[in-house]
């Protein structure tokens, strides 16, 4: 069987922090800050809370690497979808889907994208769920 849920980061880039808004209204406009680690799950879907931390983390990640190459960096905003499957008692995710709007000033498309990957594949729950198919479509605001 699987299941699948999205979660929304909108946030204050300079402050860390942000609202995650998700499919089925569990952590929905919450104030959340992110951390690189989901504490207690108590309560929640764990793959809309998967959604909200991968949603989060990349959005830091991607932030911190563009400012790292010079860039200003107005807006990003990113949606993870998580497909959780349960095998024989087992939770494993599959496949993650990140879709990413960043607003950016005076970078060319293929740096973005470059830089976009570069983030995917450093950011710390990409490689927590490295087992998994994660995906990236970056689009410019």
């Amino acid at each position: 069987m699987i299941r699948t849920a999205s979660a929304r980061w909108m946030g204050n880039l300079k402050q860390g922090s942000g609202i995650i808004s998700t499919e089925t209204g569990v952590l929905k406009d919450q104030p959340y800050s992110f951390t690189s680690r989901v504490e207690n799950a108590t309560g929640t879907n764990p793959e809309e809370l998967a959604g909200a931390a991968h949603a989060g983390c990349f959005t830091m990640k991607f932030v911190g690497v563009l400012t790292e190459a010079g860039f200003t960096v107005d807006e990003v905003q990113t949606t993870a979808r998580v497909s959780l499957e349960l095998k024989g008692g087992d939770l494993s995710i599959p496949k993650i889907e990140l879709v990413c709007l960043a607003k950016v000033k005076n970078i060319e498309d293929a740096k973005l994208q470059e830089l976009g990957q570069n983030a995917k594949t450093n950011c710390p729950i990409s490689r927590l769920y490295k087992g998994a198919e994660i995906t990236l479509t970056l689009t410019r605001g």
